[in-house]
């Protein structure tokens, strides 16, 4: 399938098989902030760990088509915010410790309501995931997720329908030792509603991340953007493909999609698929992919001012990435998501 032709499912059956072992340490993993805290330890949750808060935890029988997300029903996490509440600082961090483990995950908003949610991912085997978003009118949602796990596999599906004048923003950020699968639908339903999916996905050695995320625009005056860097070393591979589709009759849509690869080898790969189909007459649409080695110039100018290479090469590679971190609204959870990056920078340079 053209959806999947990116997609390592040697690596996600080899992460499945794993043999579950120790448990990594989640101190060091919490961004400063009072909100709700939540530790689930392959897909269940651990209430001796968590200040769940306003977050509950339940039965949720996903409604979804997509083959890894329906694997997901069963017991998982929701928030629910009734009109013009605000929950932010929301922070769940999930621990694998092999073999698999499956759960869902239901944000519901009500009218003008607000929430923040970073969600951080450690460990080994395979992790499967499905999110799924309702956002009233007037509801804002900022979601930040940390790919973080040493090993296996990560699966993500985010299916979201955004109300009128709502917005939803979300930036993921790949940098840990694992294969990846980020996989979105983001549907714009009410007239003047905003959809942001974008991050960085940062690979080394045999690893490969990929994005699939489409964002439909079927209402008036809707906008998105998809901004996405990709930083690949060694003889890892990173894959996006960022799609918009605009019915017809959504008028006065702007969509933006920038997708951007680094190559730090000339032995990885980055592959990009920008995509637009437009049934309206009346649209702003723009996208842009490129693919290039850093700026032999730059990287002059830096040296002859007295930086070493690799503290040059770290330089404009961290300026590169930064492009997507710096999306985050949050001080906090945008410094952490900039340390992660400046950790993998330290090592794969």
């Amino acid at each position: 399938m053209e959806a999947w032709r990116w997609t390592d499912l040697a690596a996600l059956e080899a992460a499945r098989a794993t043999v579950r072992g120790g448990v990594p340490a989640i101190e060091g993993l919490w961004i400063e902030g009072d909100g709700p805290r939540l530790v689930f330890r392959d897909g269940e949750f651990q209430l001796d760990l968590s200040t769940p808060g306003e977050v509950s935890i339940e039965p949720i029988a996903p409604v979804t088509a997509h083959p890894l997300g329906s694997a997901t029903a069963g017991t998982g996490w929701r928030l629910t915010l009734d009109a013009e509440r605000a929950v932010t600082g929301i922070q769940i961090v999930h621990v694998a410790t092999g073999n698999e483990n499956h759960l869902p995950g239901l944000i519901e908003l009500g009218r003008d309501a607000v929430a923040s949610v970073v969600e951080t991912f450690v460990g080994n085997g395979w992790t499967n995931r499905l999110t799924t978003i309702r956002l009233a009118e007037g509801a804002r949602l900022m979601r930040s997720v940390r790919l973080l796990q040493a090993s296996g596999f990560v699966s993500l599906r985010e299916e979201a329908e955004i109300g009128q004048a709502a917005s939803l923003a979300s930036v993921f950020l790949g940098a840990g030792g694992a294969s990846s699968r980020v996989d979105g639908e983001l549907v714009v339903a009410g007239d003047g509603g905003f959809a942001e999916m974008g991050g960085a996905l940062l690979t080394r050695g045999e690893q490969r991340q990929e994005c699939a995320v489409t964002v439909r625009h079927a209402a008036l005056d809707g906008a998105s953007r998809q901004i996405w860097r990709a930083v690949a070393a060694d003889r890892s591979a990173v894959s996006l493909a960022a799609r918009v589709d605009v019915a017809r009759g959504a008028q006065k849509t702007d969509g933006e999609q920038s997708l951007r690869g680094l190559l730090l080898h000339r032995t990885a790969t980055v592959n990009l698929k920008p995509e637009l189909e437009i049934f309206a007459d009346d649209v702003k649409c723009a996208h842009g992919a490129t693919v290039g080695e850093l700026d032999r110039q730059a990287l002059f100018y830096l040296q002859s001012r007295g930086l070493p290479e690799g503290p040059a090469k770290a330089m404009l590679t961290r300026a590169f990435v930064a492009d997507a971190i710096d999306r985050i609204g949050e001080d906090a959870v945008r410094e952490a998501f900039a340390a992660d990056a400046e950790a993998w920078l330290s090592e794969a340079l």
